[in-house]
């Protein structure tokens, strides 16, 4: 995974309007150029987020922020 070059996508702020960020998200991961990865960064743990990229294909793994949000890194391995 180090090899991988990850963008990040914050949708705390999107979530904080009351927004659906899976749209974008979709677009992001939709958008990957091989060797890339999207680290998505949510207030919350987003589980169905990570079930439906990994039917997909999607590697993930997660890291629990200081913040109290989640960063969670999606690559195709």
């Amino acid at each position: 995974m180090s090899a991988i070059k990850f963008k990040v996508l914050d949708v705390r702020p999107v979530i904080a309007r009351g927004e659906e960020p899976f749209n974008i998200i979709r677009a992001r991961v939709d958008a990957l150029a091989a060797g890339h990865g999207l680290t998505v960064i949510a207030p919350f743990f987003p589980a169905p987020l990570i079930e439906r990229l990994k039917s997909e294909g999607f590697a993930s793994s997660m890291e629990h922020r200081a913040d109290g949000g989640w960063a969670v890194n999606f690559w195709r391995e």
